[in-house]
């Protein structure tokens, strides 16, 4: 799987990462949980992306590290309106992977005048690697852009998928020219695009791209924009990280493939 960097180059991850949202929870409810991560790192997916507003996430993944920690970018959040349980957050995420957040970010946008400055603060005493922030709606990316245009985050995470392109108006231009390293989230469109796959004889010209499934056309659509470096997929299954993290490979789609699979992603 290829690696792509984030924050100026400090940090170098595989493409795909795992997003934990309910999936954590749904593995530990089978008893899987470890074996989730286990399989992940297995599979060459190096970054986890949890958060406060993930039920049990984070906990679950700390136990699912144990013994691994050192093998992944844990990528968690701060999120709260309460400066005060912003710092009881980070203190908790930085006792669970062992001293550090490789990457904490603002989920949702809430509070970060409040909550900048103490991250900035963790990251000189060496709790925080990273800083980012995250929202999920299109009509926050104004305010977004306004904090990433004050230079003092490292990286943003956004939906991107054939069906939420808003970002391509703004946000990712503007992450090119800063430096800014961009997290996918929702690159399945929340289940969406995949309650109808197109045949296998649909798919057929992207098998030069090493594609055999519909997940991993709609992974490489997101990952072959240069300007994106992880795309967060989230799943309770350990048989699926295999798949999930082979469409993290080159080649990756010009701009036909990529036109191919948005007609096929608006057409089911």
């Amino acid at each position: 799987m290829e690696n792509r960097s984030l924050g100026g180059g400090r940090v170098s991850v595989p493409v795909v990462g795992l997003g934990t949202w309910q999936r954590l929870e749904a593995a530990a409810a089978a008893g899987r949980h470890r074996e989730l991560i286990d399989t992940a790192i297995a599979a060459g997916i190096r970054l986890v992306d949890t958060s406060p507003m993930y039920g049990a996430a984070e906990r679950l993944l700390a136990e699912a590290l144990e013994g691994t920690r050192d093998q992944v970018v844990v990528a968690d959040k701060v999120w709260t309106p309460s400066p005060e349980e912003g710092v009881a957050q980070l203190a908790r995420a930085a006792d669970w992977y062992g001293g550090r957040v490789d990457l904490m970010q603002i989920h949702n946008l809430v509070a970060w005048p409040e909550h900048l400055p103490m991250l900035e603060a963790a990251r000189d005493q060496g709790l925080v690697g990273l800083i980012g922030a995250t929202h999920y709606s299109a009509s926050a990316f104004p305010e977004l852009a306004e904090l990433m245009a004050t230079g003092r985050i490292d990286t943003v995470q956004v939906p991107y998928n054939p069906l939420q392109r808003e970002v391509e108006h703004t946000i990712l231009p503007l992450a090119d020219e800063l430096g800014l390293g961009v997290l996918l989230m929702r690159p399945l469109g929340e289940g969406r695009l995949v309650r109808r796959q197109p045949s296998p004889a649909e798919l057929a010209p992207l098998r030069p791209f090493g594609v055999t499934s519909w997940v991993q056309a709609l992974l490489k659509w997101g990952l072959s924009d240069p300007r994106v470096h992880v795309s967060l997929a989230a799943t309770a299954h350990p048989d699926r990280l295999r798949e999930n993290a082979a469409a993290g490979s080159p080649p990756w789609f010009g701009p036909e493939e990529r036109a191919f699979v948005l007609d096929l992603a608006t057409a089911n």
